[in-house]
């Protein structure tokens, strides 16, 4: 049996956007048939949603649970953050669970978004879809070490990254269903 490959990322985010400053420490475990797209994804979608409470599931081995799990004080869920293709039924059941989901993409976005039009999806059309550009997370995913000195600013959707002194950059675009 393969075991996971750990990564370590001291990370320095500055959000303007959401007025969120702040530098942590995030440990990944990557499974052995986790993407490194998948991976790079989760991991924005983390420091994208950064808050108290916020939690790394077990990503592609989570079962039930999503890629980003927020909860308050209490153990309540309060926000369900899904990445990649996510089924329907799954994020139907943590919009209604925590009342707040998002979803985070690497793959085709038309894809995505015909996947889940249509579907029983409580509070839909309040549930944002955001996209990478492909090329970002292919080259990020590439490039990415199991150590690395991360720096994200993100400001009027524009994410900039820079692993350990080499800069990637990309929009982050949200879509909805219908």
């Amino acid at each position: 049996m393969l075991n996971a490959t750990i990564y370590n990322f001291e990370t320095e985010l500055s959000d303007v956007d959401r007025g969120v400053y702040e530098t942590f420490s995030v440990r990944l475990a990557r499974h052995p048939s986790e993407t490194p797209e998948f991976m790079v994804t989760r991991f924005l979608a983390y420091c994208l949603e950064f808050t108290e409470g916020i939690t790394l599931t077990e990503g592609i081995s989570a079962g039930d649970e999503p890629a980003v799990l927020v909860r308050d004080l209490t153990g309540r869920i309060t926000a369900w953050i899904e990445v990649g293709m996510p089924e329907a039924q799954k994020l139907h059941r943590g919009s209604k669970l925590a009342g707040r989901a998002a979803v985070y993409t690497h793959r085709n976005i038309a894809k995505v978004l015909e996947e889940l039009n249509g579907t029983k999806i409580h509070q839909a059309a309040h549930i944002p879809i955001y996209e990478f550009g492909r090329a970002f997370i292919e080259q990020v995913a590439s490039a990415i070490q199991r150590r690395e000195q991360v720096t994200m600013s993100i400001n009027e959707r524009q994410l900039h990254l820079d692993l350990s002194g080499r800069g990637y950059s990309t929009e982050v675009v949200e879509h909805r269903l219908a």
